[in-house]
C-alpha cells in the first residue's frame, strides 16, 4: 500500500490560514560543510537538530515537516524518535549536459499532533539517508549537488497579532543553468493592508560561494537583506530566524515586502535568477530548488459561502422550500448583516433574500425561502444560490475569496399524475342547472382501506393546495352543469387522483290539478314544481272552456289566476272553473304538454 503521493513540481497553494495568525520555521542542513566545495566528500550527516521558540502565548494551528535532498527519496525519517512517512513526494530533474539526468526530492508531512504535544522544544531529526543515491550514481558528487536537509514550519495564533492571511505554497521548481530564469506567480490573495508584509522561501542547493546573478525578485524589484542575504546571492545557506548562514546547501529566509505589494494586488510575481559570466569570461550558475512560499498579509475581510441544507418539494407543486446556510469561514473580518442572496433556476433568477445578522468569523447563520418555479423551467432543473449576488452576478461585497460563493443542486419536481376518471354522477336540475348530488356514492368505485385518507375538492387547485375540501358528502348541491369534483387519496408518497363530473338534467315537471288564488298563502298560483328556473324558455298559455286565450306566462310571468289577455278579463281575478292549459317546454326532449286544471276560491 503507498503512503505517498508523487507530484508534478510545480508551487500552488496548500492551505491559508485567516485569523490572528503568523508563523515560524526551524531547520537544519544534514551537509558538514557547504556543498563538496574542495571536493572531498560525499556522504551526508546522520542527524541534525534545531530548537523550537513560538510565543508563550501562541496556539499551534498546524505544523508541517519538510525533508530533501540528492535522488529519488527517502520517504520514512525520524523525528524526535517519531517515525514519519510522506504524505506527499516532489521531484524534479536536473538534465546536466555531462552528468547525465540527476534527480533531487522533497517530502512533506502533517507533524501537527506532534508538535502541539512536545511544543517549544529541541527537535532532532534522522534516518534521512540518501547514501545509497550517492553511491550509485557519482554524478551528485562530482557535480557537487550532494545534500540533504529539513524544515519544520509552524503556524500559530495569538491574540497579541493583527488579523493576518497566512497562505502556504508548495510543490518544488528549479533553476540551474540550462533554466536561468524562473517566474513564479501566486494567486489567491487579497491585500487590504501591506503593512508588515512579508513573504519566505524554503530553497534547496543554494550555496554561497557560487553568487554568479542569482537574484529574488518580488513584482520586478530585487529584494535582499544584508548581510544575511545580499542582493546578488539571495540563496546561499542561510538561516533568517537564526541569523545563521551556515544552513549549508538549505536557504529558510523571510523578508519584509511591504514595498513590493500595493493594496488590493491579488497575487505576487516571483522571479528567480541565476547565471553570470566570472572574471575569467566563465559561464557559471548555482542549482536552486525551491520547495515552498509562504506570506502572512494583514487582510481583514470576510468570505462568504453558502451550502444547501434541505429542499422540501411538495407533490404536485411549483412551490419548494429552501433551507440554507451561510457560512464566513476562512475568513478575516465579520460578514455584514443584509448580504445579499440570489436564487437561480436553470440561471433564471427566481428569488431573492439576504443575511439577517453581522456573522462573526467561522460562523454561520441558517435561513429559508419559499420559491415558486415558473412554468418555462422543466421539471428537472439545477438550483444555484449565491450568497454576495444582487441577482444579476454581481455582489456588494469584497472577500478573500471571489469564487466560492455559489452552491447547487439538481431538483426534480413532482408533476400532477394521470388523474382517473370516474363514472359521472346525474340528478335533476333544481334550478339555474344546479342540483343536489351524494359525492359518497363514488367511493364504491376507489379502493382503500381508510376512509381518512380520501377528501372530496370541488376544483384541483383546492385539492393541490388542501383548501376548500367538500365535507358534507350526501347532500351536495353543484354550483353549474358539468361541474368537476376532484378526490384526493392520500399514500405514502403523493396523492391519487380522481375526478368526475356532476351532470344536471331537465326532469319533467310536475302539473297541479287545481290551485286557488285567494291570497290565503296556501297554493295561491298555478305551481308547475320543475319548471320555474329550470325549463327557462317555456311558454304557459291558459284558455277557458270557450277556447279563448286568457293567460300568456314564461318563466318570469307565473298564473296567480287573473287573466292578461281580453280586454274585459284583463288583470281580474277568474271565476271558478276548470281552464285548459298549454305548456311549451321549448326543450327537444319533451313535448308540448296540455291538460286540464280547476281555478277554486
Amino acid at each position: 500500500m503507498n503512503l505517498f503521493q508523487v507530484h508534478a513540481q510545480d508551487i500552488s497553494l496548500y492551505q491559508q490560514y485567516n485569523g490572528r495568525i503568523n508563523y515560524t520555521a526551524i531547520g537544519n542542513t544534514l551537509n558538514e560543510f557547504e556543498n563538496n566545495i574542495l571536493q572531498d566528500f560525499c556522504e551526508t550527516l546522520a542527524s541534525s537538530s534545531a530548537e523550537l521558540n513560538t510565543p508563550e502565548t501562541a496556539n499551534i494551528i498546524a505544523a508541517y515537516l519538510y525533508w530533501a535532498g540528492s535522488g529519488e527519496g527517502d520517504l520514512e525519517v525520524s523525528l524526535n524518535n517519531n517515525n514519519i512517512t510522506a504524505e506527499e513526494t516532489y521531484t524534479v530533474d536536473y538534465h546536466d549536459p555531462q552528468q547525465g539526468t540527476l534527480t533531487y526530492f522533497s517530502c512533506f508531512a502533517d507533524i501537527t499532533e506532534i508538535v502541539s504535544n512536545l511544543g517549544n522544544t529541541n527537535y532532532t531529526l534522522s534516518d534521512l539517508d540518501i547514501s545509497e543515491t550517492l553511491a550509485t550514481n557519482p554524478g551528485y558528487c562530482s557535480n557537487r549537488t550532494n545534500f540533504a536537509g529539513w524544515s519544520i514550519y509552524v503556524i500559530y495564533e495569538d491574540e497579541s497579532l493583527p488579523i493576518n492571511q497566512v497562505s502556504l505554497f508548495q510543490g518544488l521548481e528549479i533553476i540551474n543553468r540550462v533554466v536561468q530564469e524562473k517566474t513564479i506567480v501566486i494567486d489567491n490573495l487579497n491585500v487590504l493592508d501591506n503593512d508588515g508584509a512579508k513573504i519566505g522561501f524554503l530553497a534547496w542547493e543554494g550555496d554561497s560561494d557560487l553568487n554568479y546573478g542569482e537574484t529574488l525578485q518580488i513584482n520586478g524589484n530585487i529584494i535582499s537583506n544584508p548581510p544575511l542575504n545580499p542582493a546578488d546571492n539571495a540563496f546561499n545557506g542561510t538561516n533568517t530566524f537564526t541569523n545563521s548562514s551556515t544552513f549549508y546547501n538549505g536557504d529558510l529566509d523571510v523578508y519584509d515586502i511591504q514595498n513590493n505589494i500595493a493594496i488590493g494586488d491579488t497575487s505576487v510575481e516571483i522571479k528567480l535568477t541565476t547565471g553570470a559570466t566570472d572574471d575569467f569570461g566563465v559561464f557559471r550558475a548555482d542549482l536552486i530548488i525551491l520547495n515552498n512560499i509562504i506570506t502572512v498579509l494583514n487582510s481583514q475581510l470576510p468570505d462568504a459561502t453558502i451550502v444547501i441544507d434541505e429542499v422540501y418539494i411538495p407533490c404536485y407543486s411549483r412551490d419548494i422550500e429552501v433551507d440554507y446556510s451561510v457560512f464566513n469561514l476562512n475568513s478575516t473580518e465579520i460578514l455584514p448583516a443584509n448580504t445579499p442572496i440570489a436564487f437561480y433556476a436553470n440561471n433564471e433568477l427566481i428569488g431573492q433574500s439576504n443575511t439577517q445578522f453581522d456573522i462573526a468569523i467561522d460562523d454561520f447563520e441558517t435561513g429559508s425561502i419559499l420559491l415558486n418555479i415558473p412554468n418555462n423551467i422543466p421539471d428537472n432543473f439545477t438550483l444555484s444560490v449565491v450568497v454576495d449576488d444582487t441577482g444579476n452576478g454581481n455582489g456588494i461585497l469584497i472577500e478573500l475569496n471571489e469564487t466560492n460563493n455559489t452552491t447547487t443542486e439538481n431538483i426534480q419536481l413532482i408533476p400532477i399524475p394521470d388523474i382517473t376518471p370516474l363514472a359521472p354522477l346525474l340528478s335533476c336540475d333544481i334550478g339555474f342547472n344546479t342540483a343536489t348530488f351524494n359525492l359518497s356514492s363514488q367511493l364504491n368505485f376507489i379502493e382503500y382501506e381508510d376512509i381518512n385518507n380520501i377528501q372530496f375538492y370541488p376544483d384541483l387547485e383546492d385539492l393541490l393546495i388542501n383548501e376548500n375540501q367538500i365535507l358534507i358528502l350526501e347532500n351536495y348541491q353543484s354550483t353549474s352543469n358539468a361541474q368537476t369534483i376532484y378526490i384526493s387519496q392520500q399514500t405514502e408518497t403523493c396523492p391519487k387522483i380522481f375526478q368526475f363530473k356532476l351532470l344536471t338534467e331537465n326532469c319533467p315537471p310536475i302539473i297541479p290539478q287545481g290551485f286557488s288564488p285567494n291570497n290565503d298563502g296556501v297554493n295561491d298560483w298555478f305551481n308547475i314544481q320543475g319548471l320555474y328556473d329550470i325549463f327557462e324558455k317555456h311558454e304557459l298559455q291558459i284558455y277557458n272552456r270557450y277556447g279563448t286565450l286568457i293567460f300568456v306566462g314564461n318563466n318570469n310571468l307565473k298564473w296567480e289566476g287573473k287573466a292578461n289577455r281580453g280586454l274585459n278579463n284583463k288583470d281580474k281575478i277568474l271565476p271558478v272553473g276548470t281552464y285548459f292549459y298549454v305548456l311549451n317546454l321549448n326543450d327537444p326532449k319533451y313535448k308540448i304538454m296540455t291538460g286540464w286544471v280547476y281555478l277554486n276560491r
